[in-house]
């Protein structure tokens, strides 16, 4: 959800690495902070979890509101559309508890998401803190963050409990974040699958890494055309990739070549 804010002054974008790797002179040798977003990101959409939340969010709207199946499903997706999230519209338009909601449709089977030791040992050699940001719930990123193996590896969780539940890409929560870990936005990257994201991120300073995905919400917003997202669409999206462990493995492989 976008505030009626002053709009956001972009940063001049760096080259676009198609490729999905940092070059020779690598341009995360100033990095300090690596934020990464969960769900998409740190596991490959193709696990598809949130089918499994979406189901449980249209659940809980239909027990909460009294209404059938079909009018839960129609009020939950303009309420992400008008929202960013359905929780923001349920609690400004029903007072919705925030905390039964998160604990509901985060109760889910996460074993579709493989352990990845690989990606583990490259988040311990990156330099600097790691950060989730999530517009999810704490709880359901540690729960996503054991099964990959890489709980150790984070230093926090930045939750949509953390922002207030104001969703990304509201740029409040962004500064918000950057408050409260005291992190200098222009030693930080931001990894995200949802390019709309990436936006107040790159704005406020930051290197931003963006994970295409086959989903619609990766796009600049649901209703944009495919071609939206290519090469020099976005100026916000400075890096693009389709595999974090090795995308991961190469930018940890090329810190080390530049020492």
């Amino acid at each position: 959800m976008m505030t009626d804010t002053a709009p956001l002054t972009v940063t001049a974008p760096l080259a676009v690495t198609a490729a999905g790797h940092a070059p020779m002179g690598s341009p995360f040798a100033h990095i300090d902070t690596w934020i990464f977003d969960l769900d998409n990101t740190l596991y490959p959409a193709a696990c598809n979890l949130f089918a499994q939340v979406d189901v449980r969010i249209g659940a809980y709207i239909a027990e909460a509101l009294g209404l059938d199946a079909d009018a839960a499903k129609r009020l939950q997706k303009d309420y992400f559309r008008q929202y960013g999230t359905s929780l923001r519209g349920l609690m400004l338009n029903h007072g919705v508890q925030p905390g039964p909601f998160l604990d509901y449709v985060h109760d889910i089977d996460v074993s579709a998401i493989l352990p990845q030791p690989a990606m583990a040992e490259s988040l311990a050699a990156l330099p600097g803190r790691k950060i989730i940001y999530t517009n999810g719930s704490k709880g359901h990123a540690e729960n996503v963050m054991r099964r990959l193996g890489v709980a150790d590896q984070f230093h926090a969780v930045f939750d949509i409990v953390a922002a207030d539940f104001t969703p990304k890409p509201d740029a409040l929560p962004y500064t918000t974040l950057i408050q409260r870990h005291g992190i200098d936005p222009t030693r930080a990257v931001m990894v995200e699958d949802i390019a709309r994201n990436l936006e107040p991120a790159r704005a406020l300073g930051m290197a931003t890494v963006l994970v295409e995905t086959d989903s619609p919400f990766s796009l600049p917003n649901p209703d944009a055309p495919p071609e939206a997202l290519s090469p020099g669409a976005l100026p916000y999206v400075q890096h693009r990739i389709t595999d974090v462990p090795a995308w991961l493995a190469q930018v940890v492989a090329d810190l080390a070549a530049s020492k």
